[in-house]
């Protein structure tokens, strides 16, 4: 029988496993170390301290080391950094760190749950300097947030544009402080393609964030930090976000196995390479169940379910291991965002035969308050019709869309299983043909070969090389902002103006959002013609597609003027 179980590490796995275990056995001893003074905190919502939203920092703080011991018996030590692990003896060494001392705990099991640190690259000049700052606690926020009070900051630079670089910028934008984003990469949030990115873009620079891609940070300077293109940006304060790294020490002393990802490596259990030690959180290697080959994955929710997996392991109950998918979401000013699966990019570097759909319906019924655009791209497996992924951007519930395909994933769920699936309506919240089931109808109908289409991304090169280009809209929609090279024959007058419309050669259609020009390319074949394509996303995508790269690059436009309503 177990009696000892000591966990490294609180927060979401190494708390999750704690109260498991209890519940598990109510007679074992369980004691848990941190290294930090908290032991149970919200880090996804550490950002919002800066903005005031989280208006008091102690309370992203969850549950305390007394809540810990009248609540569940469990013994949670602070301010306990775990140094070294005697395999042999079972046993942790432990320094208190606030007076110094150490000490040894042995232990029947041990849980490791040690997390992952920021990057920060020794290399660059500054990087070291007292106004620079990473988000990993609530004591790291506190410090940040206190720093930018008192010295009455009026400038900060957030090197990275992932989760917490963008979260950690939009909330100092929202505390009314001047932010520039530095991103290495062509974009931000890279579980979203390209094309969907520059949606999360506009939105950024729409509200006051200096965004710069295709850079990366050289040095920093008092006031000032140097770009690796030469751009020299105001910044009395700078936050480091440009990735983390497992924290695998503890374990590589221990001679435990480290997996390709540079992760600890553990079994489908979560068992380490010493079967009495598990390990569970953004330390270790996970199964890319799409990918087919170990990564890592850092996020709350997979860490809770495999604290839980492994507390039962060390019980005897048994854990089915599915892999994980990679499903995320995150807000941004006043765009939602989510994601599931692979996008175009992952799919297309793992070797899958695929495709994409990418739709522009209305989050709820038109007639609605609140009703707007919701952003949608599918992909999709080809011949199969097997779900990949999907990315979901809009002012609505895309999370709600999101989930939904995150279900049909871990189902090994196809397009034909979408379209049919039943799913809740009303005015207020969906329509009666959801985005999803929606999505699913576009991507049949161009897996079957009944409708053809080309992305956004090919739109500038089809102006440029003046391609026959039909605006279904209406000719005060068009007067209001075309392509440059665009006919405009709406879709209420196509029928009677067919002889301008060629047939020896591509014709390629946009209205707004999709739907009339779907509906023209369908009338069109019906009456014979074989050479016909739809714009995906239409005049709306390709305005916030173009859009983001006209402004910083100032290349010529392929519009006469955006159009975003």
């Amino acid at each position: 029988m177990t009696n000892k179980i000591l966990i490294v590490g609180g927060v979401a796995g190494g708390a999750s496993a704690a109260a498991r275990l209890r519940r598990l056995d109510e007679n074992a001893e369980i004691i848990m170390f941190d290294k930090g003074p908290h032991v149970s905190f919200s880090n996804c919502s550490l950002p919002y301290h800066l903005s005031g939203i989280v208006e008091d920092s102690q309370s992203l703080v969850l549950s305390s080391p007394e809540t810990f011991k009248k609540r569940f018996n469990i013994e949670a030590r602070t301010n306990s950094e775990v140094i070294s692990i005697n395999r042999e003896k079972k046993t942790i060494m432990i320094k208190d760190t606030v007076s110094g001392k150490t000490y040894e705990e042995a232990y029947d099991k041990l849980v490791l749950s040690p997390g992952a640190a920021p990057v920060r690259p020794g290399s660059i000049d500054g990087i070291h300097n007292k106004n620079v700052f990473t988000v990993r606690n609530v004591v790291d926020i506190e410090r940040l947030n206190a720093y930018i009070k008192e010295n009455e900051l009026t400038d900060v630079a957030v090197i990275g544009g992932g989760f917490i670089g963008v979260e950690v910028a939009e909330n100092l934008r929202l505390a009314d402080l001047n932010v520039s984003v530095i991103e290495f990469a062509d974009q931000i949030m890279t579980p979203y393609d390209y094309d969907m990115a520059q949606i999360l873009h506009k939105e950024m620079i729409d509200h006051g964030v200096n965004l710069i891609v295709n850079d990366g940070l050289a040095k920093i300077n008092d006031g000032s930090i140097e770009t690796q293109s030469g751009k020299q940006i105001k910044a009395q304060a700078v936050v480091l976000a440009i990735g983390v790294k497992p924290e695998t020490r503890l374990a590589e002393d221990a001679g435990l196995e480290i997996g390709e990802t540079g992760a600890i490596k553990v079994d489908h259990n979560y068992v380490t390479s010493d079967s009495n030690i598990y390990a569970v959180g953004d330390a270790i290697e996970v199964y890319h169940r799409l990918l087919h080959k170990p990564a890592r994955l850092a996020l709350a929710g997979p860490a809770q379910k495999q604290a839980r997996a492994a507390a039962d392991h060390i019980y005897g109950i048994p854990n089915r291991n599915l892999g994980v998918i990679g499903s995320s979401s995150i807000h941004l000013f006043d765009l939602n965002a989510a994601s599931t699966g692979l996008n175009a990019r992952t799919a297309e570097n793992a070797g899958y035969s695929w495709d994409s759909v990418y739709i522009l319906p209305a989050d709820k019924v038109g007639l609605m308050p609140n009703s707007s655009v919701m952003h949608f791209k599918l992909v999709y497996e080809i011949p199969t019709g097997r779900i990949l992924g999907a990315q979901a951007i809009g002012k609505g519930n895309v999370d709600k869309r999101i989930d939904v395909i995150a279900a049909m994933i871990t189902m090994n769920g196809t397009l034909e299983d979408l379209k049919d699936l039943e799913l809740t309506y009303s005015p207020m919240l969906g329509t009666a043909k959801d985005v999803v089931n929606h999505a699913a109808l576009v991507a049949l109908n161009q897996l079957y070969g009944k409708y053809r289409e080309v992305k956004v991304a090919q739109v500038r090169e089809l102006v440029e090389n003046n391609a026959f280009i039909i605006d279904a809209r209406e000719q005060n929609e068009y007067n209001a902002g075309h392509l440059k090279n665009a006919v405009n024959i709406p879709l209420s007058e196509f029928r009677e103006r067919l002889d301008e419309i060629p047939k020896d050669k591509d014709v390629y259609v946009h209205c707004r959002s999709g739907q009339r020009s779907y509906n023209m390319v369908a009338a069109l074949q019906n009456l014979g013609f074989t050479n016909v394509f739809n714009i995906s996303g239409s005049y709306l995508g390709i305005s916030l597609y173009e859009y983001f790269n006209d402004l910083v690059t100032g290349r010529e436009k392929i519009v006469t003027a955006y159009n975003f309503r």
